[in-house]
């Protein structure tokens, strides 16, 4: 494996390449990427690098968001086959439909969906920015596609805001129920429960912290606390574990593993690299209109609610 980084290493160096990797991805990936993290800050280091070739150790929405806000750079991804179930829910036809059904109505789009989707809605959103994003839209009603469980956990936080779910969602963290919390809370009862917003409302009404990716690591960083039940993607505990080797986290339950996320493996992103495969190209048309979805998405993140 050592062999195997160093040889990634000299090609990104030769190559001028950067590799984003998502925090689901396997854990080994960490050693040859430039920047790991949740969809907002990948989304934020792709805007931003200087280098010739992006390698997006993630899913296909992923990379497409790299190209569309970097047209000029070359993006690749390890394995093509590296989806999301989430994503695939809904399609432009569907987005379509949707609207029509609920006319004259802002639509935020979660990032965990197509180009084609970003390319009709008015803003994007990721779990870390989701709230602010809707509320900067000033609507008494908002469209939220595709996943259901965080634009429910949006509408509850703010309070005065109809939010107007379409019926997506993450199979791994919508497969996480009430019982399940009951079950590892009983074993655990004064241990904090974090959970990740795309759970179902119900779950995360339970939980002591809702947040992204991120939001999560960070409360963990900066908490006293020692022991933690994490309901998420495994990648996360794999991280936290990693990170924090004084503390110690429970999984609520042991099947939380986004398979399309763990496909890409150390020899994939090298063959990706050496070979230049698999590159990832978005129609110009619909990456303009996309673009304009990302960035608004970019613009009220960094300098707040507008």
């Amino acid at each position: 494996m050592n062999e195997l980084i160093c040889k990634i290493q000299e090609l990104k160096k030769k190559k001028n390449a950067i590799i984003l990797a998502h925090s689901y991805q396997n854990i080994e990936i960490d050693k040859v990427a430039d920047f790991v993290g949740d969809s907002l800050y990948l989304s934020r280091m792709a805007a931003k690098t200087s280098a010739d070739i992006i390698v997006f150790a993630g899913v296909y929405f992923m990379a497409q968001t790299a190209k569309i806000l970097c047209p000029d750079k070359k993006v690749l991804l390890p394995d093509l086959k590296a989806g999301c179930e989430m994503a695939d829910m809904i399609n432009l036809q569907q987005l379509r439909e949707f609207k029509i059904k609920h006319p004259d109505i802002p639509t935020v789009c979660y990032i965990n969906s197509t180009a084609e989707v970003k390319s009709e809605c008015d803003i994007c959103c990721t779990s870390s920015n989701a709230v602010k994003i809707v509320e900067s839209l000033h609507a008494q009603k908002v469209l939220f596609v595709p996943d259901q469980n965080l634009g429910k956990w949006v509408e509850k936080q703010l309070g005065n805001v109809e939010v107007i779910t379409y019926s997506g969602y993450c199979p791994i963290h919508h497969n996480i129920t009430v019982d399940d919390v009951c079950n590892v809370k009983e074993k655990y009862p004064d241990i904090k429960l974090l959970a990740h917003p795309e759970c179902k409302e119900e779950v995360s009404a339970l939980a002591d912290y809702v947040g992204s990716t991120t939001g999560i690591m960070d409360y963990v960083k900066n908490s006293s606390d020692k022991k933690f039940i994490i309901a998420t993607e495994k990648g996360v505990v794999d991280r936290l574990k990693r990170d924090y080797p004084d503390k110690e986290f429970i999984i609520i339950k042991e099947n939380l593993i986004c398979e399309s996320m763990k496909l890409n493996t150390l020899q994939d992103i090298y063959d990706s690299l050496n070979n230049e495969t698999f590159e990832i190209n978005v129609d110009p048309t619909i990456s303009k209109q996309a673009h304009k979805c990302i960035d608004r998405m970019l613009e009220v993140s960094n300098t707040g609610v507008k």
